[in-house]
């Protein structure tokens, strides 16, 4: 039986790879068929409609209104002028100083990070920041990984990662935040380092006719009238970050607390209701495919939950997984690369059902699933040519995916590496 259900996985694997069903489908169906194959009823208790489809399908929610408050804020940091401010600050301190303008739209790129992610972070951050840095004669290649190494930076810090991870792997939030502190310095470290090796090993190269996009919109032209935003409204991707971990302020309350300074520190009285509704609504459409996906993971971590899947995986898994501390850096450090192109170690992907198995079988303690998933995330995030931001920056940058991914590759791979020896040395 447990090897039908790795059949089953690695056909939703390949349907995801060669694109023929989009991934939340691919893995709805999935989670169907281990039900199936598993045994479970059709209703009633650990049955396929009530418990993998009825409860599986919400089981995520926290973490769905923790991505939409976070787009919401990130609609805010645009419509405001907050990120568009931030970068044209470092910029100008910058001046013609290529690794320093780098440095500094790392910097913007890192705070952006922490409060939301995916191409609408590569986008507050990469509209001003990368025609910059080109215009300083930062490679392109260059520009388009020092936007996403800073996401990456900062996504330790993305509270509604934290809160997938909590609800996911069903730990406590300040266990979340304790593993993800002792991630950063590693993610941090790599993308400072891939600033100063990048920018001195390929020099400077001055791509004058490269052409930026002109504001198009409302929201663009209405900041261009406005100006900069005002100094105070700018400390506004630390409010969020300052309660969470600092004051230990629960997610969601984090968040709106965030989407209410950044509204009254840059909106007059008379037009907040408007700028609410408007950014609103803007961050439900930023927010629905990864709402989808996580209602998608949310079904399949419940089918491999299921008595009957988990009696079936448990001796195959045991049977492959290291449970010696230096196999276990060695074995899941060399299987990197399955993360990225949607593999099956994506953890927004099969990865998640995967992740679901190791705890509920028993196999390593949800803390190490943790270490073992957030690890994978840091390469995900940055070098996947599929992943929407590695896509946007590399085609607003003027160069492949592919590119971007073999510049980007070894410096997250040493992140993975890092968080494998987190989780080896203190959670084994």
């Amino acid at each position: 039986m447990g090897i039908v259900i790795l059949i089953i996985m690695a056909a939703g694997v390949a349907a995801m790879l060669t694109k023929k069903l989009p991934t939340a489908f691919a893995l709805v169906l999935l989670a169907v068929a281990i039900a199936c194959v598993s045994g479970a009823p059709l209703t009633g208790r650990n049955s396929v409609l009530d418990t993998v489809l009825q409860e599986g399908a919400p089981a995520l929610a926290a973490t769905m209104i923790a991505i939409l408050l976070g787009s919401w804020l990130g609609k805010l940091l645009d419509e405001t002028g907050i990120a568009g401010t931030l970068v044209r600050k470092i910029v100008e301190f910058g001046g013609d100083r290529p690794t320093v303008v780098a440095l500094g739209v790392l910097l913007v790129s890192t705070l952006i990070g922490t409060v939301t992610g995916s191409a609408p972070a590569a986008m507050l951050a990469g509209l001003i920041g990368i025609p910059a840095m080109i215009a300083v004669g930062i490679p392109k290649v260059t520009a388009a990984g020092t936007i996403l190494m800073g996401i990456a930076a900062g996504m330790p810090f993305e509270l509604p990662v934290w809160q997938f991870f909590s609800s996911a792997l069903d730990l406590p939030v300040p266990e979340v935040r304790h593993f993800m502190i002792q991630l950063f310095p590693f993610a941090l470290s790599a993308a400072v380092a891939f600033v100063l090796v990048e920018t001195r090993r390929h020099g400077v190269e001055h791509a004058w006719a490269f052409r930026t996009e002109e504001p198009r919109s409302k929201a663009a032209r209405r900041r261009a009238r406005l100006g900069d935003a005002p100094w105070y409204a700018l400390l506004t991707p630390l409010v969020p970050l300052v309660l969470a971990l600092g004051l230990e302020i629960a997610i969601i309350p984090s968040l709106l607390a965030g989407v209410l300074y950044a509204l009254v520190t840059t909106t007059r009285p008379r037009d907040m209701n408007r700028r609410l509704l408007r950014t609103l609504y803007s961050g439900f459409e930023v927010a629905a495919a990864p709402i989808t996906l996580f209602v998608a993971i949310g079904i399949l971590l419940a089918a491999v939950k299921l008595p009957g899947a988990v009696d079936a995986l448990e001796p195959l898994v045991k049977a492959v997984t290291p449970d010696n501390p230096i196999l276990f850096v060695a074995v899941f450090t060399l299987l990197v690369p399955l993360c990225l192109y949607r593999g099956p170690l994506n953890v927004y992907g099969l990865g998640a059902g995967i992740a679901g198995v190791l705890i509920a079988t028993g196999i390593y303690p949800a803390i190490a699933v943790l270490g073992i998933t957030a690890s994978y995330n840091q390469v995900f995030g940055v070098a996947d040519p599929t992943s929407t931001q590695t896509v946007w920056a590399a085609q607003y940058s003027g160069v492949s995916p592919q590119q971007v991914m073999v510049r980007t590759l070894p410096y997250v791979w040493f992140v993975a590496f890092g968080g494998f020896v987190v989780t080896a040395a203190v959670h084994l």
